[in-house]
């Protein structure tokens, strides 16, 4: 659609338009932006942008409505320093079989509506209430994305399960890690660092180049900073 692409899910998952790649530096307007939002309304799917400030700089200021900004980050081999979770925390890759998938989520859930990175009264009962809300459809299309190897979720857990969970989208030779999150009651332990590590070291034994992610704030971009992810631009959403 003119200088964007918009993405439809055939899957119980929601998706976004962005700006076409490979068409050189576009100058976007409110009219480019208003045709897709009128598509995105007549197709009944949400009305998310996402983009890369540094390489589309003119579209923050033709989109006439609230834009998430926050740091994009990419890792830097060469200042990779692994981190380990504490000694009575456990790491794992979750299967998809896996009974603990809906735990995982809940503690994404938990951890994503608690934003930043102070501790805070969140805790099993906060994720197994989550658990039990979670979408059977959407269920079933993570399991099938773990099959085909397109996403691959890791948990630091305790006696209780899950505590800490992240995401490794892996895509030929570059893999994208989101959804990284810890329940409020056992933050500042390093639990969300050592799922993070532990989700490059995957990436890395199996060949892929390029891993980025990004951070909710500057706070949680200096996590990932320690862990030798260096900042290269800025992460943009409307959702």
């Amino acid at each position: 659609m003119g200088p964007f692409t918009l993405f439809v899910s055939r899957a119980p998952w929601p998706y976004y338009a962005r700006p076409r790649v490979g068409e050189g530096e576009q100058t976007f307007t409110r009219e480019d932006v208003a045709a897709v939002r009128a598509r995105q309304a007549e197709l009944r799917v949400p009305h998310m942008f996402e983009w890369v400030h540094e390489t589309a700089p003119t579209l923050r200021d033709a989109v006439d409505a609230e834009v998430i900004e926050v740091p994009l980050l990419v890792l830097d081999r060469a200042a990779w320093r692994p981190l380990e979770a504490p000694e009575s925390m456990g790491l794992r890759l979750l299967d998809a079989d896996d009974a603990a998938l809906a735990a995982a989520l809940g503690v994404e859930q938990v951890g994503f509506a608690a934003a930043g990175t102070a501790p805070g009264p969140q805790a099993i009962t906060e994720r197994d209430a989550a658990a039990r809300e979670q979408d059977a459809a959407r269920l079933d299309y993570l399991r099938e994305r773990f099959r085909r190897g397109t996403s691959v979720t890791a948990v630091a857990e305790n006696e209780s399960g899950p505590v800490a969970v992240g995401t490794l989208r892996p895509v030929d030779a570059v893999a994208e890690i989101v959804g990284v999150a810890t329940l409020p009651a056992v933050r500042r332990q390093g639990l969300g660092g050592a799922v993070t590590a532990f989700l490059v070291e995957h990436a890395l034994d199996r060949g892929i180049e390029t891993v980025f992610l990004s951070a909710a704030d500057d706070d949680v971009a200096r996590v990932y900073e320690r862990l030798g992810f260096r900042r290269c631009g800025t992460a943009c959403f409307v959702h």
